[in-house]
């Protein structure tokens, strides 16, 4: 049985379409929905859980990642 595992997605619109990251291992993909760019993170995410060497797995994971707003004055 495979294992699941929670991690975070930042979809951001990009000129036409969308990107979305993964922070925690720094992998992203791009979709012309919000929803077709989470389901090709979803699949780039799952393929690189398939053939990465657990060392690099590792090695790029980073465990806590903390998304908030910040306030600036700008101007």
């Amino acid at each position: 049985m495979k294992q699941k595992r929670q991690l975070t997605a930042i979809i951001e619109r990009e000129g036409d379409g969308y990107v979305a990251l993964c922070p925690e291992l720094d992998i992203a993909s791009q979709g012309d929905t919000i929803e077709e760019a989470r389901s090709n993170l979803v699949e780039a995410l799952e393929l690189f859980f398939e053939t990465a060497h657990p060392s690099e797995i590792q090695e790029r994971l980073h465990t806590e990642v903390f998304v908030t707003q910040l306030e600036v004055s700008v101007g």
